[in-house]
């Protein structure tokens, strides 16, 4: 941060922070709460107490850990006033609510949640916290919503070190890091407009995510992978013919054959294009997309769902020739999409 830029910031910063001061019942903590953000957003480079406490408190640590450990406050108001805040800045049809996790590397295996577990952040299963985190964002602007902390197995399944952390009691029923991101979502849907849910293929591979994000009718565009099932566009569904002996059949019969996304995109053209200008020249690749009935709707046999609803799916491949995958609701009209069906 320039110079002109941190005084700038020190002068708005108290205006900016004033109406989150009423989140806090005592005099202390509306006192200390100002000063512990102006310490994270400092330029310490460790941000726990004591390196923290030297840029914008010195001398004065141990008021400031008594803050951080011993002075409870209600996080609802304060996560509450965020979310509006974050709507009056960036909030609109234009807006993006990205669903994502974010890891901690850790060392120790006391902190609580630490684990050994993927880390998109290293790229690899390492020794780390893992949370699930909401942003709004919009034109390259980010704004944090949420992050819950994801309790992995060792955790849920071992009441004696739950209780040694300190974990509230209605912290330790096991959920997926989708089923915490959906009750953020609801959350913070009473205060945020947004016009698209994003997510990684971590979230989108779920059928059960894809759908509940529908069933609120949102619209969404996740990551998946290349083997994911889709049926083409022209598929029916039908009774099962009947047999002349036993049970008749349970569930109805598709016209076709299910196709994997990569050998849907295989059969349509890919286009390049640039879609951003970037610091190092414009972003740019290959991409296709095709129009066609997902497959995850009811389960007829291990493995293998009825069609469900019609999504776009796309590919894109980048210089280097990796390939990534998605799908996203967008209507098949969507305006400005080069594969419109308008």
């Amino acid at each position: 941060m320039g110079h002109y830029a941190s005084l700038r910031w020190k002068r708005l910063f108290p205006t900016w922070f004033a109406p989150f001061l009423s989140c806090f019942r005592h005099q202390a903590q509306r006192r200390w709460a100002p000063v512990y953000i102006r310490g994270l957003c400092s330029t310490a480079h460790r941000k726990s107490i004591a390196p923290l406490a030297e840029r914008v408190a010195p001398g004065q640590a141990d008021q400031l850990q008594n803050f951080i450990t011993d002075s409870p406050w209600e996080m609802a108001p304060l996560l509450r006033l965020l979310a509006q805040q974050a709507n009056t800045l960036l909030g609109g049809k234009q807006a993006v609510l990205i669903i994502d996790d974010t890891c901690l590397t850790k060392f120790g295996r006391h902190s609580v949640g630490v684990a050994r577990q993927y880390s998109g952040q290293v790229g690899k299963v390492t020794n780390c916290q893992c949370l699930v985190s909401l942003t709004l964002a919009k034109d390259e602007l980010p704004i944090p919503l949420a992050l819950r902390l994801f309790l992995p197995s060792e955790w849920t399944e071992d009441p004696a070190r739950r209780q040694r952390a300190g974990v509230p009691p209605a912290n330790t029923v096991p959920q997926t890091k989708w089923a915490l991101a959906l009750e953020e979502l609801d959350r913070v849907r009473k205060d945020v407009d947004f016009g698209v849910v994003l997510a990684d293929a971590g979230y989108g591979n779920n059928a059960d995510f894809r759908k509940a994000l529908s069933r609120r009718g949102l619209l969404w565009s996740v990551g998946i992978v290349k083997t994911q099932k889709v049926y083409p566009e022209d598929v029916r569904v039908t009774p099962a013919p009947q047999r002349a002996r036993g049970r008749p059949p349970k569930y109805p019969v598709t016209s076709v054959e299910r196709q994997t996304v990569e050998q849907v995109l295989s059969n349509v053209p890919w286009q390049k294009i640039v879609w951003r200008q970037g610091s190092k020249g414009p972003l740019q690749g290959r991409f296709a997309a095709a129009f066609v009935p997902i497959a995850h709707g009811v389960r007829t046999a291990p493995g293998v769902h009825l069609p469900k609803e019609e999504v776009w799916i796309l590919g894109e491949e980048r210089a280097g020739g990796e390939k990534k995958h998605s799908a996203c609701n967008l209507p098949p009209s969507t305006p400005s999409s080069p594969w419109s069906k308008s």
